[in-house]
This record gives C-alpha cells, structure tokens and sequence, in this order.
C-alpha cells in the first residue's frame, strides 16, 4: 500500500512562526508602548524566540554529528535545519528594519552580511555548518540576556522596575557579552582561520567563500567590540556622575 508523505520545507515554516511571534508582540505583549518603543520591543521579542532555540539547537546539531567531524564536513538534516531557523529569523528582523528603521545601516548591512553567510552555507556550499553554528553558538549564548537588558531599558524611563533592573543587569551582561565577544569568539574564528587557510577545505568550500566568511564574521565582531566599549563608558559615565550626586 502506497503512503502519500507531503514534506513541507522548514524556511518557510520558520519564517510564518516569526513573522506569527512578531506580529504577536506588536499588537498584544506591547500594544500599550510608544509606537517606536513598541517596534523595537517587538524585535527584541522575536530574537528571544530566536536566541536560545538557536544555540541548544545547534550546540545538539554540532554534537550528533557523526565523527569525524571538521569545519569542511558536509551539513547534516540537523545542521541544516538550525540554519533555516536563523535565516527565517534574520529574514524577519531584517524586514523589521526596512520597514521601520531603514536608516540603520549598521544592523541593516549586519543581518545582510549574516544572511550571506548562513545562506550560502545552507543552500550553495552545503558545508561548512560546523564553523558557522559554533559562530551562531557564541553570538546568540549572550541574546537572552540582551534582550531582557534592552527591554528593561526601553521602558526605564517610565518603569521604576525596569529603570532598576536595567542598572543592576548594565555591569554583568556588559562583562559576559566583552568575554563572548571579545575573547572566545576571536578565538574561535583564529581556528577557522588557521584551518580554512590550511587548504584543508578547498574541495568543497571555494578560498572566496570562506573567505568572504571571515571578512563578514571578523566585521561583526569588531562592530560588537565597539559598541560595548561605548556601553562601558555609559556605565563609567553614570557611575562617576552619580557619586558626584552623593558627595554634593
């Protein structure tokens, strides 16, 4: 007897179900919030849904992957499907911007250069998932913590509670996120680098896409690097500005 299987590919799945998230925030969680604030809340809602999905998904994915594994393995279905994931997330965050802040070129030309790499991988190379997700891991393994700290810090001016659970968050998600990204991304990209510059890969992932890997990936982290180095001058700034308070 002949069984009919109709597959339904995951992208398209995964983009209904930000798209279903982020309409969700925008006319429920924060239907009260300012029309900028409710924007912005609502992105940050679905890269909650995003985040720590993504890097239990992947850190899984990376594991089951049967030895021997290597940043030149071809993807397994698991891989694969942590990368639809994140594309349908960035798709979505992406028209987010456009929509409603198109000139941030900062976060518009990111998710582009992300999307590059998560697509290519997924749908042109078809390998390399294992350099990739474990980058996904360690830029996602900070996004719970982000996103409550800047859901706090949007409403901080009209919530005393947020206004307080915004400063007590400032100092240790400041120190994890320079750890993540200042310390073992970098050293993390330095292996993929060392290893795709070995040739060991060149048989199945092209010198200009890995290469091209490295330029977007090693342009995030410096984007991320200076934008907590700004953050860590916010919070020298109002420490020293509030003991000047105490003492006068």
């Amino acid at each position: 007897m002949e069984t009919n299987c109709f597959y339904i590919p995951d992208l398209p799945v995964f983009l209904v179900g930000f798209l279903l998230v982020y309409v969700f925030g925008y006319v429920g969680v924060f239907r009260g919030w300012g029309s900028k604030q409710q924007q912005e809340a609502s992105s940050c809602l679905i890269s909650l849904a995003h985040g720590t999905p993504a890097v239990l998904m992947a850190i899984h994915a990376i594991l089951s992957t049967e030895q021997p594994r290597s940043f030149a393995s071809a993807n397994s279905t698991r891989q694969n499907f942590v990368l639809e994931f994140s594309i349908a997330y960035f798709l979505v965050d992406l028209l987010h911007y456009l929509l409603f802040f198109p000139n941030d070129f900062l976060f518009i030309g990111h998710h582009l250069g992300t999307l590059y790499v998560l697509i290519t991988c997924r749908y042109v190379v078809k390998h390399g998932a294992m350099a990739i997700l474990g980058i996904l891991v360690l830029a996602e393994v900070t996004s719970a913590c982000q996103n409550i700290w800047s859901l706090a810090g949007s409403r901080k001016k009209e919530d005393p509670t947020a206004s307080k659970l915004h400063r007590f968050m400032s100092p240790p998600f400041s120190a994890f996120y320079s750890t993540v990204r200042g310390i073992l991304a970098p050293l993390f990209l330095y292996e993929i680098g060392v290893f795709y510059s070995s040739g060991a890969a060149d048989n199945v992932i092209p010198r200009l896409v890995w290469i091209s890997w490295m330029i977007v990936v090693v342009a995030g982290i410096l984007g991320s690097m200076l934008w907590i180095l700004n953050l860590w001058m916010e919070l020298f700034r109002s420490k020293s500005h509030l003991e000047q308070k105490m003492v006068s």
